[in-house]
């Protein structure tokens, strides 16, 4: 604690050698961490997967299942039953089945009150079925799920995944070895619907207070230990991909994802992640460039915190899940059929069946650059802490600034007390403005009661109308900006609290700490209490691009010119406002919903930091230079 309290400890060995050296040492923390990332995709650098668990190895010997032929006519008859019911789930034909087959069969109802206008309801139901464990006391579950979408659906049919689930429940309910329940869930309303069986299966609820009526459950089994998610859009599958991301950046334990490769793979069944296969190459260069485009896939995906799969929603309960999704077979591809998709799912759940305990040998925090390799949290955290280490260097480096300035200033006669009152009462007045963001839009949903709002348009708008009207934040605190000791406490308190976010997010969400790291630090490390008008003017026009709502349209436009680089400019450029106010929108939405953090961190974290790192880069400390500085005037 010493270099912070004692102002002689400006002059130290230490102190001299980072106030000399800080600049080129936090370019090379960044450069490092930046590089140091991108070469984890290298085959070199990360390592094959295996099976840290041996009690799932039973699912690897011969199957058994054959009721393919039972899954054919389920599919047909599911098919005739769905252009009766419209958009409602048929219902009474899956409870029935369930029932024929030898389950208990439920149904589930809930109801969504809309979270952004209070006069639209949705409401759906979900079906399902419990397989009681001959040899247990149903103390432990797991759980096939499949969603049901309509004839009208803008989706892909997932009828297919139905007909399997059902033909599996039929051979799965004359086998013996059975130690746990297994639920048969076949949910409405893609994502709502799982959310809604989880909420009102665990008595809690994850979203905000009166959004979502997850109802009640009239039939329970025992503590879900893990959860597989059937979308098969085919009764010909030409390959299946296997999808992990789960809610805020949750992963199932690696032992699950091996498990389901390695059943694949002695199926026949080609399967990929991120619709891409491993790859070998004699070319050094081309076989990372490979895996670092699947790299930055995952984390692309992962890094929005939203699920890419109804098995997403599962994690956050402690259950390990992911989704299979199998693809129809295209011309001159490899196909399968329903029997080795039984026969894959089959395999996983003796698997499942034969642990002792939960999952917890393998890895729960990982990327995976192919199918078959992947990348530990000790490997990939010293990229982070690079970028971290940069801004907090960066601020270890300008509080010994002052103290050197201090006491030269002391020694001159001049001394001038930081203050520190000052620095903590505004920056804690930026972070409250934080809070304004969190709750705009209930604040505009409930102003839609007394004036007749077009809500999503007008919520799209106050975000931007706030965003803008801050900007004239620095203009209201005067003083303070020509206060140059002030405006440096405020930077390294900034400075710490974005190093330590990052390091702490990349925890939880690797993928969303690095590549706030990534685009952040370089423009943050830049900033400073400056006299030179033309620094000023450069520095404010930099930290512009990095607002959170920049950077947002900035990603849009960059993914709809990619997407669509047929359309004339004119279209892309409507697309990007159009997909830029439904991505704020979703946010929000999901962050009600679902419990999303996304818009949480950005606008009780990332916003008032860019706040304060505003107000710094309006400082003028043309009043009181340094002390060298001063010597041509003395």
């Amino acid at each position: 604690m010493g270099l912070l309290t004692d102002p002689s400890s400006g002059h130290g060995k230490l102190t001299k050698i980072l106030l000399r050296f800080y600049v080129p040492l936090c370019v090379l923390l960044y450069i490092a961490g930046v590089l140091w990332f991108a070469a984890l995709a290298s085959p070199l650098v990360n390592a094959s997967t295996y099976f840290s668990e041996n009690a799932l190895l039973p699912g690897l010997v011969k199957s058994t299942f054959r009721e393919d032929k039972a899954a054919l006519q389920y599919f047909q008859e599911l098919e005739d039953e769905a252009g009766k019911y419209g958009d409602s789930i048929p219902y009474p034909w899956l409870l029935a089945k369930f029932r024929q087959i030898g389950l208990d069969s439920y149904t589930h109802n809930f109801t969504l009150h809309s979270p952004l206008n209070p006069n639209e309801t949705f409401q759906g139901k979900n079906v399902y079925g419990i397989l009681r464990a001959p040899r247990a006391s149903s103390t432990e579950a797991l759980v096939l799920t499949a969603p049901y979408r309509p004839p009208s659906s803008v989706h892909s049919t997932t009828l297919p995944s139905i007909a399997i689930q059902l033909a599996f429940a039929k051979f799965a309910v004359r086998e013996k070895y059975w130690a746990k329940d297994i639920i048969f869930l076949i949910t409405d309303h893609e994502q709502l619907g799982i959310q809604a069986w989880l909420e009102a299966y665990h008595g809690v609820s994850c979203g905000s207070e009166n959004t979502l009526d997850h109802g009640q459950l009239r039939g329970r089994a025992g503590a879900i230990q893990a959860a597989i998610n059937l979308e098969l859009h085919s009764v010909r599958i030409g390959h299946v991909d296997l999808k992990i991301e789960g809610l805020n950046g949750q992963l199932p334990n690696l032992d699950l994802f091996n498990l389901a490769a390695r059943i694949c793979a002695k199926e026949g069944i080609f399967y990929t992640f991120k619709e891409r296969t491993a790859t070998f190459s004699k070319s050094p260069y081309k076989e990372w460039w490979h895996y670092f485009k699947n790299m930055m896939s995952m984390v692309a995906t992962q890094a929005t915190g939203i699920p890419n799969g109804n098995h997403g929603l599962f994690l956050r309960f402690g259950i390990q899940a992911l989704t299979v999704e199998g693809f129809q077979e295209t011309k001159g591809g490899s196909r399968v059929g329903l029997l080795s998709m039984g026969r894959v799912i089959e395999g996983v759940f003796r698997s499942m069946n034969n642990l002792l305990e939960r999952f917890h040998q393998s890895f729960f925090f990982y990327i995976l650059p192919s199918s078959d390799r992947y990348i530990s949290i000790g490997l990939y955290m010293p990229a982070v802490c690079m970028l971290g280490a940069a801004l907090i260097i960066r601020a270890c480096a300008k509080w010994c600034q002052i103290q050197e300035n201090q006491q030269a200033w002391k020694d001159k006669g001049r001394y001038h007390k930081t203050s520190y009152r000052e620095a903590i009462v505004l920056f804690l007045i930026l972070h409250c403005i934080g809070a304004l963001f969190i709750t705009l839009p209930q604040s505009v949903k409930f102003l839609s009661k007394f004036w007749a709002l077009e809500i999503t348009n007008t919520i799209l708008i106050a975000l931007i109308g706030n965003s803008l009207a801050f900007l004239s934040v620095p203009y209201m605190f005067g003083e303070l900006r020509n206060c140059p000791q002030s405006l440096n406490l405020l930077c390294i308190f900034s400075l710490l609290e974005l190093g330590t976010t990052i390091i702490c997010l990349s925890m939880n969400n690797i993928s969303l700490g690095i590549i706030c790291g990534a685009i952040i630090v370089p423009f943050a490390l830049i900033i400073d209490v400056t006299s030179s008008k033309g620094y000023g003017l450069l520095q404010k026009t930099l930290w512009l691009l990095v607002h959170p709502l920049v950077v947002l349209l900035g990603m849009v436009f960059i993914i709809t010119c990619t997407m669509f680089s047929q359309d004339r400019a004119k279209d892309i450029v409507f697309r990007t406002i159009f997909a830029y106010r439904d991505a704020v929108l979703f946010s929000i939405v999901d962050s009600m919903i679902y419990g999303n953090w996304l818009y949480s961190v950005i606008g009780a974290i990332f916003i008032p930091n860019w706040l304060c790192f505003w107000v710094v880069a309006f400082g003028n400390s043309a009043d009181i230079s340094s002390p060298s500085k001063s010597k041509k005037t003395d």
